[in-house]
């Protein structure tokens, strides 16, 4: 990556505003933003796990302590909240699901279910090998690039029309196979930027609430 003041431009430059939610979605219901990662202490701060920083960015901006509690009827550890976003206060749902990347679409199911979240509410954060290091982006459906927690997901809830948030990772580097390289954790050098690319990513989350 770029310095962190080079990488904070390039990511306000680079992050895309999805399509608004269809007039038929209530505008009052529940949010539920999931960050993907695989659960255990082993797996911290990786790069497949990137959606969890994610979602503690957030809870750190809106809630003075934040605590995530595990949701037994949906395998999920979660934190409810309600954030003031537009000028108008929205329940919202951050998760992160217990079970293994892929299989995050059993715990958004049963959240979305449990809370009544539509799926145009569904926000989910993950990593993405397609975008350089950094590099934020938010798009309403599409395809699942490979990613398993975003096929999972679509499987379980029967549509792909929910919103993603891509945070980049880039590819691995030499022939390093890539199902190796998510599971590695970002360099310490990296903090920074890494830091940057939460915050944006965050940022976007907002954005799309807001609309």
């Amino acid at each position: 990556m770029n310095t962190a003041k080079k990488s904070h431009a390039a990511h306000r430059a680079t992050q895309r505003k999805t399509s608004a939610a269809p007039p038929n979605v209530d505008p009052h219901a529940p949010w539920l933003v999931v960050g993907l990662g695989n659960p255990g202490p082993q797996y911290e701060n990786t790069r497949h796990n990137v959606g969890y920083l994610v979602i503690d960015e957030v809870a750190s901006r809106h809630i003075p302590t934040p605590t995530f509690s595990a949701h037994k009827r949906t395998n999920a550890n979660i934190a409810e909240t309600i954030l003031s976003i537009g000028g108008e206060n929205k329940k919202t749902i951050l998760a992160k699901p217990r079970t293994y990347m892929n299989e995050s679409g059993g715990p958004v199911k049963a959240l979305a279910a449990f809370f009544k979240v539509p799926a145009q509410h569904i926000i989910v954060v993950h990593d993405e090998l397609e975008l350089d290091p950094g590099r934020v982006t938010s798009r309403l459906g599409g395809g699942d690039k490979g990613h398993n927690g975003l096929k999972s997901i679509s499987k379980a809830i029967g549509t792909k029309d929910y919103q993603r948030i891509n945070c980049g990772i880039g590819r691995p580097p030499g022939r390093m196979a890539p199902a190796s390289y998510v599971l590695k954790p970002f360099p310490k050098t990296q903090a920074a930027d890494v830091a940057i690319m939460c915050a944006d990513a965050a940022d976007a989350i907002e954005r799309l609430m807001a609309d």
